[in-house]
């Protein structure tokens, strides 16, 4: 950008800026920022173009596109001084040195759907880099992979693939509107857990811009980063640009099936023999459960519905073998098995069975709503007295839909060292379980309301889960783990949480942090500590 150039773009963004850009009391710093900005931004596309301020009218709708949880839209959650939507990498450089340079925060969102809303939210000055507008998709399937860039959806990454290719996909996670960027960074799972592990097993290379503005990739910034951000969560390195991604292969022919067993229907019997198998079970074959209360058969009366979700690599034929041969408490029958391709089966996880595939396209399908979710892992069956309790909890949900997701582990994710990602919970790691509550009515005491049964279910699953940490999932941020106020966490605080989320790689993790962000520029409630605060 000539200097010329320059000059008349950081007149027009001091003109649309000049009067909401308040994190400073001198109006030199809020022009020195503006042009900073300019000065530091090599493309083509105009700085205005790419920046909202609250003095815009479209920064509200900018600003709540992404957000899924409403818990963080009320007007005292903390807002942006400017968002900014990249349309060129130098856009994000110029974000970041200026940032830095001005003494605001980043947070970098790409779909939005960190359940603590820590891509967007902030206590103290910042600003968003959404990186909505940086969704290409460059799938190779002679080479078997595909480059994705960080604003890219999971839905659009799967619909690409397909659109190039019958006979591969690639094993992530199951919502459709879910960002690339964050997803992968913190580990990423789906119903090809089992067969090829999480999608950060499947990276082969990044675009990451450091602390310094600048753009590296994996032989430039090195196995050691290059390690971190594949399940340490990249918020806490840098900015992800890109993902290369290694493709799997899928047979054309696929089986899903979805049924429901109620109490009245031997469901905790089934519930129980499902625990002893799951994660044994052929690594073709991933079956999760989903446990809720619901209406019974008379006026009046609730019970529990147990709804089993799978997906099988193969026909029905070999599906109905291994479930008679392992698992025939379900009783699965033929009529309730669907055959179809693999990019079917993702519309049918996702919802829109039958629905034409470019559904998958649209950022704003799901419908947003209050939740809270927590997680853990089983590395033991939970027993038939803990599955009781669990079943009195869910009777204490009231206006509200509570429900448990587990899912099952084995196969491919006991062959991977725990050390080979950041993301440790491997071999010994039987299922994952999520704790959802999800509510529609506003206000702060409905909120503590429902968030307190979650707690509550939470605490109750203690003696039944992973201990000594008890671990949780990076991906299922959980601000209850604990987090940093000052932005200068100990490790003995962040150790807390970190030690759940990473478990044996937390100590790598703080090193190779201290090393590519010495100054703790990239940081939230629950980042990476410095080294330097190791004692403290």
């Amino acid at each position: 950008m000539g200097s010329s150039s320059s000059a008349e773009t950081y007149i027009l963004v001091f003109t649309l800026l000049f009067s909401s850009v308040s994190w400073a009391a001198s109006g030199s710093v809020h022009e020195n920022f503006l042009q900073c900005l300019s000065l530091n931004s090599n493309s083509s596309t105009p700085i205005t173009k790419v920046l909202y301020t609250p003095q815009n009218s479209s920064y509200e709708t900018v600003l709540d596109f992404s957000i899924q949880n409403l818990r963080f839209t009320s007007s005292c959650t903390p807002k942006p001084k400017i968002i900014v939507t990249p349309l060129h990498v130098s856009h994000i450089q110029a974000a970041i040195i200026c940032s830095k340079k001005y003494g605001l925060q980043i947070r970098a969102r790409s779909g939005g759907h960190d359940y603590e809303g820590l891509s967007y939210v902030s206590e103290v000055p910042f600003i968003i880099v959404d990186l909505l507008e940086l969704r290409s998709i460059n799938v190779d399937v002679e080479d078997g992979s595909a480059w994705v860039e960080a604003g890219a959806t999971l839905g659009e990454v799967y619909y690409s693939i397909a659109n190039k290719t019958a006979t591969h996909g690639f094993p992530a996670g199951i919502c459709p509107t879910v960002g690339v960027g964050g997803h992968l960074s913190g580990g990423g799972y789906g119903t090809l857990l089992r067969k090829y592990g999480l999608a950060a097993d499947n990276i082969i290379d990044a675009y990451i811009v450091d602390s310094n503005g600048t753009l590296l990739n994996r032989e430039s910034m090195g196995e050691d980063l290059f390690w971190a951000i594949r399940g340490g969560g990249a918020a806490s390195f840098g900015i992800i640009v890109s993902w290369k991604i290694k493709l799997v292969p899928v047979p054309p022919t696929v089986t899903v099936f979805r049924v429901t067993r109620t109490l009245e229907q031997d469901a905790e019997k089934i519930l129980l023999k499902w625990q002893q198998v799951a994660d044994k079970l052929h690594e073709d074959l991933f079956i999760r459960v989903y446990l809720q209360a619901v209406n019974g058969s008379q006026e009046g009366e609730r019970t529990i519905s147990s709804t089993y979700e799978s997906l099988f690599l193969g026909n029905t034929s070999g599906l109905l073998s291994l479930m008679d041969e392992s698992f025939p408490e379900l009783g699965l029958a033929a009529e309730d098995c669907n055959e179809t391709s693999w990019i079917e089966s993702v519309l049918y996880f996702a919802g829109f069975s039958g629905q034409p595939l470019d559904v998958l396209l649209n950022r704003s399908q799901t419908s947003k709503n209050y939740f809270k979710n927590k997680s853990d892992y089983l590395k033991e069956p939970i027993p038939e007295t803990g599955l009781q309790g669990m079943w009195k909890l869910f009777y204490q949900v009231k206006n509200a839909t509570g429900m448990i997701i587990i899912s099952p582990y084995g196969g491919r994710m006991n062959e991977i060292p725990e050390t080979e990602t950041p993301f440790p919970h491997r071999k010994g790691s039987l299922y994952s379980i999520q704790y959802i509550v999800v509510w529609l009515e506003e206000g702060k005491k409905v909120s503590k309301r429902h968030i307190d049964w979650v707690r509550k279910l939470h605490k109750y699953m203690a003696p039944y889960v992973s201990k000594s940490p008890r671990a949780a999932y990076l991906n299922y941020r959980d601000l209850d783990l604990g987090r940093n106020k000052n932005g200068n966490t100990s490790y003995a605080q962040a150790s807390i949480w970190g030690l759940r989320y990473y478990k044996v790689n937390f100590n790598r993790l703080v090193q190779v942090k201290t090393k590519v962000d010495p100054s703790n520029f990239f940081r939230n409630e629950q980042s990476i500590p410095l080294s330097s605060w190791w004692k403290n």
